[in-house]
């Protein structure tokens, strides 16, 4: 039956996905980003080639990257349990997030960067700009709408894996369309969990484009 307490609960879980997706986003840019810059970098054709450097980088990002999610979640319960003091709940949930998001972003980031047009990097060259100067003032402003463009990507993939956290007490929609959907056999309650993910995937996308758009027209 559906009631306040219901209610009340899915609304509770809105917030906490909301919170998980956009938290583990932002710790997995905080990390992601400049694994972006060092792979940019450290290529072949870089600022600054390192092969050992790129080789590392690209082995934990290929290695993070090829295990699922759901086995990463349980491989990192105790490194979690440490971090957090528990391996269940939404807070806890944002430890596997961020690690799984990290090398995800990275890697998008490192597209981005390589993406800018080597015409004007060469030009900041010319004018005796250095790697760090090139770095901040050309590659990520030259790229700033890819950039936010796959933020967006990242989002709805964090949100995803967010759910898939539900089925291991990550709290969440995702915890209630297990728990009350799957458990319980309760129809009504997976499919409004269902269309509220739905829903926000799509605001996610939404917004982050809108900005995208926004940046590009400033840039033209």
């Amino acid at each position: 039956m559906w009631d306040s307490v219901t209610t009340n609960m899915i609304l509770n879980g809105i917030l906490e996905t909301v919170y998980m997706t956009v938290v583990s986003t932002f710790f997995g840019y905080f990390l992601g980003l400049p694994m972006g810059i060092l792979l940019t970098t450290s290529d072949k054709n870089g600022l600054k080639p390192n092969p050992f450097l790129y080789k590392v980088l690209d082995a934990i990002s290929n290695v993070v990257r090829s295990v699922p999610f759901l086995i990463l979640l349980i491989l990192l319960i105790p490194i979690t349990r440490q971090l957090v003091g528990k391996s269940y709940g939404t807070t806890a949930t944002i430890v596997p997030l961020v690690i799984s998001a990290a090398p995800y972003i990275a890697r998008m980031v490192e597209s981005s960067l390589k993406e800018v047009d080597a015409g004007v990097i060469e030009a900041a060259k010319s004018m005796g700009a250095s790697r760090i100067q090139i770095v901040f003032k050309v590659l990520l402003v030259e790229a700033r709408t890819s950039l936010i463009t796959n933020a967006t990507i990242a989002l709805g993939t964090v949100l995803g894996y967010s759910a898939m956290a539900g089925t291991l007490g990550g709290g969440g929609l995702g915890s209630i369309a297990v728990q009350y959907g799957y458990y319980r056999y309760q129809t009504d309650i997976m499919i409004v969990t269902v269309i509220l993910l739905i829903i926000l995937f799509q605001v996610f996308t939404n917004s982050g484009m809108f900005i995208a758009r926004k940046l590009n027209h400033k840039q033209v």
